[in-house]
C-alpha cells in the first residue's frame, strides 16, 4: 500500500482546523474554517474524490478521527460520504477504547509502536493508505520516511502560524513535483513524491 497524505495548506505552511472554527484552537488559533472561501468544486473537489477512489483504507490521528467521525455518519446518502463511512479506517491513539470506536468500520493502531504497525500496513497488498488532517502523525511518518505521495491543497492565504505537517529537524528531503492543477479560487493542487536520488 502507498501512503498518501492530502491536506488543505496555507501558503505559510499551516494546515491547522481548515474545517471549522471550533476544529483545533489550539495555541489560541483564531483562523478555523480558512480554506472554506477557496473551495472549488471541480479542482478542489475532484482533488478528494480521486484521492478517496484510490484508498483502500484511511489512516488518522486521534483528534482528526474524533472530528471525522462527528461528521460523516450523518451525512448518508451522499457518494463521497458514503465512500468515507464504508472505507476501513485505522486510528492512532493511546487513549481511545474499542468502545469509543462508533464510527463503522475503524480500528485502533496503538500509539506505542504505531510506525512499527504502519509499516506493516504499507508493506501489504491493496490500494492507498490515505491520510487526511493528522498533522502530528503527518510529521512522524515524514520523519520516518513513509510518505509515498503528498497532495497538498496550497490555498492562498497566510495565516500567521499554526500547526504544520513537515518535521523541524533538520533533514533534507527532496520532493518531485509530479502534476498540479490550478482553480479558479486560487488554489494550486500540488502532488509530490519523493525524488529517487532525495
Amino acid at each position: 500500500m502507498r501512503i498518501v497524505v492530502s491536506e488543505f495548506i496555507s501558503l505559510d505552511g499551516v494546515v491547522q482546523a481548515p474545517g471549522g472554527p471550533e476544529e483545533d484552537t489550539d495555541g489560541g488559533f483564531a483562523h478555523g474554517g480558512w480554506s472554506h472561501p477557496f473551495f472549488d468544486p471541480e479542482v478542489v473537489g475532484g482533488a478528494f474524490a480521486g484521492a478517496i477512489a484510490g484508498a483502500d483504507a484511511l489512516l488518522f490521528g486521534r483528534r482528526t478521527w474524533e472530528g471525522m467521525a462527528a461528521a460523516w455518519p450523518g451525512r448518508a446518502g451522499d457518494p463521497f460520504a458514503d465512500r468515507m463511512n464504508a472505507i476501513d479506517k485505522h486510528v492512532v491513539s493511546g487513549t481511545l477504547a474499542p468502545a469509543d470506536l462508533t464510527w463503522s468500520n475503524s480500528t485502533i493502531i496503538a500509539a506505542d509502536g504505531a510506525l512499527e504497525r504502519i509499516r506493516e500496513l504499507r508493506a501489504a497488498d491493496g490500494g492507498d493508505l490515505l491520510v487526511m488532517g493528522s498533522p502530528t502523525l503527518v510529521r512522524a511518518l515524514l520523519a520516518a520516511g513513509l510518505v509515498d505521495e503528498l497532495v497538498l491543497m496550497i490555498e492562498p492565504v497566510l495565516l500567521g502560524g499554526g500547526k504544520s505537517i513537515f518535521p523541524a529537524d533538520g533533514a533534507l528531503r527532496t520532493m518531485e513535483l509530479v502534476s498540479t492543477q490550478a482553480a479558479a479560487t486560487g488554489v494550486q493542487v500540488c502532488v509530490y513524491r519523493p525524488a529517487a536520488d532525495g
